[in-house]
């Protein structure tokens, strides 16, 4: 495994940089930080995240995208982050993208390692880019989704959800929650 750079980068610097690297990494502030191992629980929230806005995507007929972890969004010219899931709208991405630059939701799933960067840093980071309109942070151990979206002016409007459906308009999705933790829960 490569040692972290000891330098601080841009993000373009940074995407170029990970790409060659075997793991994945998150710019913060200029700093490369590693993204620690991940539970079974937390790649299979991951997957659910996807699947269930991929489906709501074809469902409602939306002209979007959705991407799993592994395409970068750029906060600001020295923060990258990673999102666990991504929705944008619009034409598709030509496949040598390496910034997704208008994302509408990203999804973070918690983890031990990264809950309150999760929950506070990201929160912050996410709603500096001026397209997104919503981000979904997902507790892999219980159906619960912390739900922020935009609101009026600097207002961030949150919502937990324990049950019932996610409704993510714009751009006018909607799916239950169950659709992340199975019928079980």
């Amino acid at each position: 495994m490569s040692a972290l750079p000891k330098t601080k980068m841009t993000a373009e610097e940074f995407v170029v940089w990970a790409e060659g690297q075997p793991g994945r990494h998150e710019l913060v502030d200029g700093e490369v930080f590693a993204q620690a191992a991940e539970r079974a629980a937390h790649a299979k929230a991951k997957g659910a995240a996807f699947v269930a806005l991929k489906d709501a995507v074809r469902r409602a007929g939306a002209p979007c995208h959705v991407l799993p972890d592994g395409m970068a969004v750029r906060v600001d010219a020295t923060t990258v982050f990673e999102p666990d899931a991504q929705l944008y709208c619009g034409p598709e991405l030509p496949p040598d993208t390496l910034f997704v630059e208008a994302p509408l939701i990203v999804v973070e799933v918690l983890s031990p390692s990264t809950g309150r960067n999760d929950a506070l840093g990201k929160l912050v980071g996410y709603f500096r880019i001026a397209s997104v309109a919503h981000y979904l942070i997902v507790d892999p151990d219980s159906p619960l989704v912390i739900h922020h979206r935009r609101g009026e002016g600097s207002d961030i409007l949150t919502r937990v959800i324990h049950d019932g459906d996610i409704t993510l308009d714009p751009p006018g999705l909607v799916f239950p929650l169950s659709a992340l933790y199975g019928e079980t829960h």
